[in-house]
């Protein structure tokens, strides 16, 4: 997968169209991923130590890979994802807009 856990994506498709944010977890299986802020769906919580009245709370859902576009670092736009190999002689991905390498 080309998306992995810390970076900056932007999501291209569905109710939370627009949305950025950091990734939480790659679930690799079911190419999906959880990123902050970005589709919320309301859980219904019974009472436990933790909270002790229960409710509602909001928290984010995963979406599917293909609904995800990383951020260039550079110009801050959605970029597609490449491999190249660097002057050490590692394979590191870099963004297709700018060409920097993704970190």
């Amino acid at each position: 997968m080309k998306i992995k856990k810390g970076d900056l994506v932007k999501v291209i498709a569905g109710d939370s169209k627009g949305a950025q944010g950091k990734v939480l977890e790659v679930i690799l299986d079911k190419n999906r991923i959880i990123v902050e802020g970005a589709n919320l769906v309301s859980k219904h919580t019974k009472p436990n130590a933790a909270k002790p009245n229960g409710g509602i709370v909001k928290q984010e859902a995963a979406i599917h890979v293909s609904n995800l576009m990383l951020v260039d670092p550079q110009s801050g736009k959605p970029t597609r994802v490449g491999r190249k190999r660097n002057e050490a002689g590692k394979l590191v991905r870099v963004a297709k807009i700018s060409g920097e390498e993704i970190k």
